[in-house]
């Protein structure tokens, strides 16, 4: 065990909190993060809320700002049940995507809590959000917040101008599809320069004339990338023109529904937007809470050696930080599948520990960089340049599998028995990762619904068509109420089919 280093003051001395040592507490943190870890991070703005207020934040994706929408009230009504009969706590921090980035700290957290989730959120949620390519690729950290509160004024306008039944239709609607509101895998097209300009006056004016609403409907809303020299023959002209088939739902409606007024338009592309703005989140839960928690680990045990903590503070967090770390067996009462704090704090210090020290089987398995002395570098280019699908497909070890037990079993609905087709040995190790990998992949997850085709001269009825993995189907009921929704917003009747995906 190392030594501790002696100082002749600590960060504090007991569980109160002040402001003036927060403040002392985020320049020596920022200090580790920055000169030692070399953490790139935007600025931060760090606020105290109280037990209410993170309710309040629960119930709208943690967003600073949000329109209001029924549903957002029902969470929160379900959320404070749950606290306040002590069958749900808070969590200590919420950390928003925006620049500055903004850590919500609990106002009940001890000074040793404030300063370990200021590590974990303004540093490594921080770094991770700004570094991560998906979040560099597919968010605006700066525009953000002038996005938000556009987008609350928005709806608070035309709730006045068109009533408030008329447009809580529009966000149902909208809502019911906002899983199928996201660009998975190709940008969007770009406005043109009139495109944009209609769009402002529409913001402006919520209606426009039918010239600047044929500029932001146009047919010529084609991919960038897609290559008229090689068309699918098989592809009508009317599907190419209207760039089908369309995995975002919400945007082949925004831009192609017969009845929709300007106003309906755009609350479509507000929920839409923040659907996007929040989808990297949900394909980096692994990898941004195990950055985070590996940066808070590193943090206070620097401060522990350099004596800036006591005992009594760092065995407060550690034992905070062990808690939510804890991955219970399968046959735990307290398991709820894999916890992505586990797993990713796991792989963070098991990619170090491979560059520091590692095995014969770790040089098998990673010559990229076993052995490589500079273990910060490593684990900052698999933080940027990673999702947890391809993460855990790349970087987990048969060291890890075997920690875990990791197993996998075959469901085949043909035979009577669950078969345990793979453990955690030689020869199960490359398709275990391959199977954990697959299940944090969105693709497999979620269910893939398509616009495929609609004949707009003629009966208008728009096609869908859910493509079925694993025989897994939709359920029905959902179904219908969300093909109602559409019907709603397109206007005309709304057809899904079902085929095997290939």
């Amino acid at each position: 065990m190392q030594a501790v280093k002696t100082s002749s003051t600590v960060l504090f001395d007991g569980p109160e909190w002040t402001f003036e040592l927060l403040e002392k507490a985020r320049d020596i943190i920022e200090d580790i993060a920055l000169q030692d870890l070399g953490l790139d991070v935007y600025p931060n703005q760090i606020e105290i809320i109280s037990s209410e207020q993170m309710l309040d934040a629960y119930s709208c994706a943690g967003l600073p700002l949000m329109y209001q929408h029924w549903s957002f009230g029902k969470h929160f009504v379900r959320d404070e049940t749950l606290y306040r009969t002590g069958r749900q706590g808070l969590a200590y921090e919420i950390v928003i995507n925006s620049n500055p980035c903004i850590s919500y700290n609990m106002e009940e957290n001890t000074m040793a809590m404030q300063t370990l989730v200021m590590a974990h959120a303004a540093f490594g949620h921080n770094h991770f959000f700004k570094n991560n390519y998906l979040f560099r690729q597919w968010t605006d950290a700066a525009g953000i917040h002038d996005y938000l509160a556009f987008a609350k004024n928005y709806i608070i306008a035309c709730e006045e101008r068109y009533g408030l039944t008329a447009v809580e239709d529009i966000l149902d609607a909208a809502h019911s599809m906002q899983a199928q509101g996201v660009f998975r895998y190709g940008r969007p097209p770009q406005p043109t320069v009139a495109e944009k300009e209609a769009m402002q006056k529409v913001r402006e004016g919520f209606e426009s004339s039918q010239s600047l609403l044929d500029l932001w409907t146009d047919s010529t809303m084609r991919r960038d990338d897609e290559d008229s020299d090689n068309e699918d023959p098989a592809v009508s002209a009317r599907q190419r023109e209207l760039n089908l088939p369309q995995e975002n739902i919400l945007y082949f409606l925004e831009k192609n529904s017969p009845i929709l007024k300007s106003w309906e338009r755009e609350i479509l592309r507000i929920v839409r937007s923040l659907a996007q703005y929040l989808y990297p989140q949900k394909q980096t839960k692994v990898m941004n809470e195990g950055c985070a928690t590996f940066v808070h680990y590193y943090i206070i045990n620097e401060l522990y050696q350099q004596g800036r903590l006591t005992q009594g503070a760092y065995m407060e967090m550690m034992h905070s930080h062990t808690n939510v770390v804890l991955q219970p067996e399968y046959d735990d009462p307290r398991y709820s599948g894999i916890n992505p704090y586990a797993l990713g704090f796991a792989m963070m210090t098991d990619i170090r520990r491979i560059c520091e020290t590692p095995t014969d089987e770790d040089r098998d398995w990673f010559p990229d960089f076993a052995g490589d002395p500079n273990w910060r570098g490593v684990l900052k280019d698999a933080w940027a340049n990673y999702r947890d699908e391809s993460f855990i497909q790349q970087f987990l070890s048969p060291h890890l599998i075997r920690k875990f037990k990791l197993f996998t079993l075959s469901n085949d609905a043909n035979k009577p028995n669950l078969v345990v087709s793979d453990i955690h040995n030689r020869a199960g190790y490359r398709d275990i990762r391959r199977e954990l990998a697959r299940s944090y992949d969105l693709a497999y997850l979620e269910p893939d619904i398509q616009v495929t085709d609609v004949d707009l001269r003629g009966d208008r009825e728009l096609k869908m068509t859910h493509f079925v993995r694993n025989d897994i189907q939709l359920d029905r009921d959902n179904r219908e109420e969300v093909l109602k929704h559409a019907r709603k917003l397109w206007g005309y009747n709304v057809k899904m089919s079902v085929e095997v995906a290939p």
